[in-house]
């Protein structure tokens, strides 16, 4: 069975969204985290990469999100399977893909869009709403054994340096489809471009902290939620990365890839209201060129803006996306440039693995 998005749903800019996991308050010494999923990230990007990079005649020196399995600067947890990524629609898409199934590799010019405009004090009221559509969605609870099903367009914009040569370059908006069971630990991921047809296992022995279980179990007073946020990106956040913008990211990461039950993804926007700096967009394009509304914020050490965009009318999260807009000395990405951008196209409960919504198991 179907059921609509009521939030957003890709590259976050927090460390350890495992550490919300009611049961998961570990004492790891510095770094262990961020040890252990990029050894799991680097394994999975290994297997997709390995055939076309050792063929490519130039190296790829992508900033920050051009891997799509370690799109944000702040990590998740050893066993959050990788995030989707999306297009915006409206902007500057050309160029062909990877026809041939393995690396979307440099297709086309960066993605480039308008870049709405920011209003402070429009953020709470706008949330205030979005939580109050979140709440009120009605979906059906999963069972044991079942998966989570979401499907979305992705694309990225990156930097490629082909010898001394460097120039922004997009790949190509293409399909992606995750399955997660609801403890996080197995999961399956057919991506156009990045994976065979078929697709690759996902699997862990940590619980995925976007996991519906996960979910299911973090508090629902907005207060003690966003503590909670504070407290587990404190102890394991890139310290390069500001402390709010670390938790705004967060919260974004647990709606991405997921399915919250409702009170839960209520609380989650609620939580996000309160940290300073978010604002509200009067206009942002998702993946497939839907235009909406946006909550966001701005990481002023790199000058992008983290969007989540909404619709207009009904609230339900349509995408994210993630824009250029100062110019700064460590990201050479002019302004305006879109490192990432997604659509969800469909969300669902289903039965099994590589299950699609309506497929009889």
């Amino acid at each position: 069975m179907n059921a609509s998005p009521s939030h957003r749903p890709h590259p976050a800019e927090w460390t350890e969204t495992q550490s919300l996991l009611p049961s998961a308050e570990r004492d790891l010494p510095a770094g262990r985290h961020q040890f252990h999923k990029e050894q799991m990230m680097a394994r999975i990007h290994e297997d997709l990469r390995t055939s076309s990079r050792t063929s490519a005649a130039s190296p790829v020196a992508p900033v920050k999100r051009s891997n799509p399995f370690l799109r944000r600067t702040i990590l998740l947890p050893a066993a959050a399977f990788a995030l989707a990524g999306a297009v915006v629609g409206g902007l500057a898409l050309t160029g062909g893909g990877a026809d041939d199934g393995r690396a979307a590799l440099a297709t086309g010019p960066a993605l480039t869009t308008r870049i709405g405009a920011a209003d402070a004090k429009g953020a709470p009221q706008l949330l205030e709403r979005i939580s109050l559509a979140a709440a009120d969605i009605s979906a059906p609870t999963p069972r044991k054994g079942q998966y989570i099903y979401i499907a979305s367009k992705v694309a990225d914009s990156y930097v490629k340096t082909d010898g001394d040569k460097s120039e922004a370059v997009s790949n190509e908006l293409h399909s992606r489809q995750v399955w997660n069971s609801l403890d996080g630990r197995d999961g399956w991921l057919i991506e156009a471009g990045e994976t065979s047809d078929k697709g690759i296992t996902l699997k862990s022995d940590t619980p995925f902290s976007g996991a519906y279980n996960a979910l299911a179990g973090l508090p629902t007073d907005p207060d003690a939620l966003l503590q909670r946020i504070y407290r587990a990106s404190d102890a394991n956040r890139d310290p390069e990365v500001p402390r709010d913008q670390a938790a705004f990211v967060a919260i974004g990461d647990l709606l991405f890839e997921s399915y919250p039950p409702a009170e839960v993804g209520a609380a989650l926007y609620k939580a996000a209201a309160k940290i300073p700096g978010v604002v509200s967009v009067d206009d942002a394009v998702d993946a497939m060129g839907r235009h909406g509304v946006a909550i966001a914020r701005q990481n002023d050490t790199d000058g992008e803006r983290t969007e989540w965009i909404f619709d207009k009318k009904t609230l339900q999260f349509l995408g994210e996306r993630i824009v250029v807009v100062k110019a700064t000395a460590g990201n050479p990405l002019k302004v305006g440039t879109v490192t990432h951008t997604s659509a969800v196209t469909e969300r669902a409960v289903v039965d099994a693995a590589k299950q699609v919504p309506g497929q009889v198991s």
